[in-house]
């Protein structure tokens, strides 16, 4: 874990009342060590992916409430899928994971409907 001062020292271009806004409206979620605020290694990343909407790619911070959602909606459902796979692997008979994969297959091709 590491501290707020050691984390903005540590990151270029992050100022301490940009990082204290983000930690109000939620964007980021570290833990409270008495009076200090401790960011885990999911913190720091979560702070740089918004220094990098907002700098790099000049996404407008009205905005970054909704990118961030939809981005945590991206990362929740590749966890499920992960999941998923991990279950199938270890649960499915070689006939029902052969199956399935030619059927992914078969299906991968054709467009959707959204």
């Amino acid at each position: 874990m590491i501290t707020l001062s050691a984390l903005i020292s540590n990151s270029s271009g992050l100022e301490r009342n940009d990082l204290e806004r983000w930690i109000v409206e939620t964007w980021v979620k570290p833990e409270m060590d008495g009076v200090e605020y401790l960011f885990h290694d999911v913190d720091v990343a979560r702070v740089r992916l918004i220094q990098e909407l907002r700098d790099e790619l000049e996404i407008d911070e009205a905005a970054l409430p909704v990118v961030l959602l939809l981005l945590d909606q991206v990362y929740d459902l590749r966890r499920r899928m992960r999941r998923l796979v991990e279950a199938h692997r270890d649960t499915a008979t070689d006939d029902v994971r052969h199956d399935l994969a030619e059927a992914f297959a078969l299906n991968w091709l054709k467009p959707t409907a959204l």
